[in-house]
């Protein structure tokens, strides 16, 4: 089964390979490709490592889920955040942009937050039954 599954993979980078190579420009691929290298290891990784240290004084049951609610919710907060300060709205193009992003991006947010919470306390629950079972 792995080999099948790692066929597939090698085989859709192949496509994915071909197709930079056959329909984009190869300057600006390298430049698009070094800039996500840049801001990965500039930006992202930084970000991620605060988050986890700013986490440590939680109790170890719902660290992980802090943790990984906040990379999510920064994540999903960097790819919406050019629509939400509306980088390309033209006020003469009205359909261009036309949703409320920012409401948008606080739900999102919320249904992550109630997602971390719905977590730790269903942790929390199988936590309190393991302990109240009967040693035998």
């Amino acid at each position: 089964m792995k080999i099948a599954v790692y066929g597939a993979g090698l085989a859709l980078i192949a496509v994915g390979v071909r197709g930079i190579v056959l329909h984009v420009d190869a300057v600006a691929w390298l430049a698009w490709f070094a800039g996500a290298a840049v801001l990965h290891d500039g930006v992202l990784v930084p970000v991620v490592l605060a988050a986890g240290l700013a986490t440590r004084p939680l109790p170890a049951a719902p660290r992980r889920a802090v943790r990984a609610a906040l990379i999510v919710a920064g994540c999903v907060t960097a790819v919406a955040l050019p629509l939400v300060l509306g980088y390309g709205r033209r006020a003469d193009e009205p359909s261009r942009l036309p949703l409320p992003y920012g409401r948008n991006l606080a739900i999102v947010l919320g249904l992550i937050a109630a997602a971390a919470a719905v977590a730790v306390a269903v942790r929390a629950v199988a936590a309190r039954r393991a302990a109240r079972r009967p040693r035998t």
